[in-house]
């Protein structure tokens, strides 16, 4: 056998290897822009640095409670005793649903107090009402982080206030992948966090409506969440997303010095992520990438498929043609198994190698009789046909 190359033309635009330099000024500490699909980050700013998330914290709050929905453990219309300690947070010093001691309050209402109002009470309430005890789903909150990549975040509390011993700490980079998690598998609860308001009717007092803490939502940009947070020592975070055309980016920032600049700056991130930098799609998992020459096959083709999904952020200023090679050993010979590896894509950017996929059968074929084989074989070796 011997090793082919099949190229693959993709002409889109030119990749650019000072992408981290990019060309804008984020009034923040800290902050951090992924383009979802590719997953590559369009610009960092001290992203590693340890800060206080504040309500981002939530985002986590409501992973693990999406956990246990899916799982069926916890259901939407489960009602949940208030609690003393839950209703203390029911306040209007800090973001709260404002939920009334002894009463009962469905899983869902509290999702949506946590995620649209960023309600502290309801935080607690949905703690106790998994685990009995807030102490007890912050332990879960924890290892949820760990088993995701969260490296480096430490959970104290499932609200996010700043109350020691139980402070929380984490990176724009641990908060960028938590989001990222929570997109990527809650996509129909992920709805929540673009609502513009939350209404419900409380028992014992007149129906309660508030708007949304993520004023981006509003704009109508495309923005559909993601969690906002406030500290005094941490000043004002935010962790949005935007959803154009197709194209979905991630930021996350903090220490922003007012609720506008948090706005305003996340905004600018976002803006220049769109305008600056193409998502191009190579290739869909699972899906017919090309078809191959079989040797001795009942079909003389077969098809291959990659098992993720393969998408390149490049930046706008220059075109030229990425180049995509298969490379296998052929003809591919029979019988030939399905899902079995059979080369490997290479994506070459700038004529320099920037991917490398496995691809795989999508099909079983078969060998050919031994007296089909035998015809073959002789017009290989007199005609050099296959």
């Amino acid at each position: 056998m011997k090793t082919f190359l099949v190229k693959i033309l993709l002409f889109i635009i030119l990749f650019n290897n000072s992408l981290l330099k990019a060309e804008i000024n984020v009034k923040a500490k800290t902050a951090i822009l992924q383009d979802y699909l590719s997953g590559k980050i369009l610009y960092e700013k001290d992203p590693d640095i340890k800060i206080y998330p504040a309500s981002m914290t939530k985002i986590m709050t409501t992973i693990v409670a999406f956990d246990l929905l899916k799982s069926g453990e916890i259901l939407l219309d489960e009602k949940f005793l208030i609690s003393k300690k839950a209703w203390s947070l029911s306040n209007t010093k800090s973001s709260s649903m404002f939920i009334m001691v002894d009463d009962e309050v469905s899983v869902e209402d509290l999702l949506r107090g946590i995620i649209i109002v960023s309600g502290n009470d309801a935080c607690v309430a949905l703690a106790e009402g998994i685990s009995g005890s807030e102490e007890e789903f912050v332990i879960l909150m924890n290892a949820k982080a760990e088993e995701i990549g969260m490296q480096n975040t430490k959970f104290g509390n499932s609200h996010g206030l700043n109350t020691p011993p139980a402070a929380n700490f984490s990176t724009v980079r641990d908060i960028l992948i938590m989001s990222n998690y929570l997109i990527e598998h809650y996509p129909k609860y992920y709805s929540y966090f673009s609502e513009e308001e939350f209404s419900w009717d409380r028992t014992g007092g007149d129906p309660i409506t508030q708007p949304n803490t993520n004023t981006l939502v509003k704009k109508n940009i495309g923005v559909d969440g993601i969690k906002t947070g406030f500290l005094t020592v941490e000043k004002y975070s935010l962790a949005s997303s935007i959803l154009k055309n197709g194209r979905r980016l991630i930021a996350v920032g903090s220490g922003f010095q007012s609720k506008r600049s948090r706005i305003d700056e996340s905004r600018k991130i976002l803006t220049y992520g769109l305008t600056n930098f193409d998502t191009i799609e190579i290739s869909k998992k699972n899906e017919k990438l090309i078809s191959l020459d079989t040797w001795l096959g009942k079909k003389e083709k077969v098809n291959i498929y990659v098992k993720d999904d393969i998408y390149i952020t490049v930046p706008k200023r220059k075109k030229k043609s990425i180049s995509s090679y298969i490379e296998y050993k052929g003809p591919i010979s029979a019988p030939i198994k399905k899902d079995a590896k059979l080369g490997v894509l290479n994506i070459f950017l700038n004529d320099e190698l920037f991917a490398q996929h496995d691809v795989f059968s999508m099909e079983k074929i078969k060998k050919v009789n031994i007296f089909s084989r035998l015809i073959r074989s002789f017009n290989f070796f007199v005609w050099g046909d296959v």
